[in-house]
């Protein structure tokens, strides 16, 4: 029986899937088998892909992209191959989160993008509040005064910060942003999902 070869003429993408499936597997540490029943693709497929013996489909792309919680896109994305800057404009409507007569939400990360960072500018009323319920196990949240006197609470523990405090707490326990003062607070809030 012959020997198999990789592609010669594989194009760049397919040797980046070839990459991808084989670094996201390793770190998590799973087998071949293990990647197999969540992805439905079977164990001799996946191991042709990770040597470039095989182009995927997109259909068993998106299967192995959704086995590792990854959007297509972002299990394909190849460095340098899309814009390097995204902005987002101060009048964009769309990145205008919450608003209400307490509490002002703006993010500041770019909506398009899958992350597990997010960026956000949050402006509270005299007197308001934002109450979170818990996000996933291991997030965490950073914040910055820029304006103002907040409390933060985080699950029975709780802070108070004035303009130029940093504060950094769990967020897979309820938690709570008030402004003390008697003006609008302003902070930038980051969430790191693990």
């Amino acid at each position: 029986m012959p020997v198999r070869k990789p592609m010669a003429d594989a194009d760049p993408l397919n040797g980046q899937v070839s990459d991808r499936v084989k670094a996201q597997r390793q770190q998590r540490g799973w087998s071949l088998e293990q990647l197999a029943s969540a992805s439905g693709v079977s164990r001799s497929m996946l191991s042709q892909i990770e040597r470039g013996e095989a182009n995927p489909t997109l259909a068993v792309t998106c299967k192995i992209a959704l086995a590792f919680g990854m959007s297509l896109a972002e299990f394909v994305d190849v460095p340098g191959a899309g814009v390097a800057i995204h902005v987002v404009r101060t009048d964009d409507r769309a990145a205008l989160y919450r608003s209400d007569e307490h509490c002002e939400i703006r993010t500041l990360s770019p909506l398009h993008l899958e992350k597990d960072v997010e960026f956000y500018q949050v402006r509270l009323k005299p007197g308001g509040s934002l109450n979170s319920a818990a996000h996933f196990q291991g997030t965490r949240e950073f914040l910055t005064v820029e304006q103002g006197k907040v409390r933060v609470t985080s699950g029975t523990e709780k802070s108070d910060l004035n303009r130029g405090d940093s504060a950094s707490y769990r967020a897979d326990v309820p938690h709570v942003l008030e402004n003390l003062g008697k003006s609008d607070a302003t902070v930038f809030l980051v969430v790191i999902y693990q």
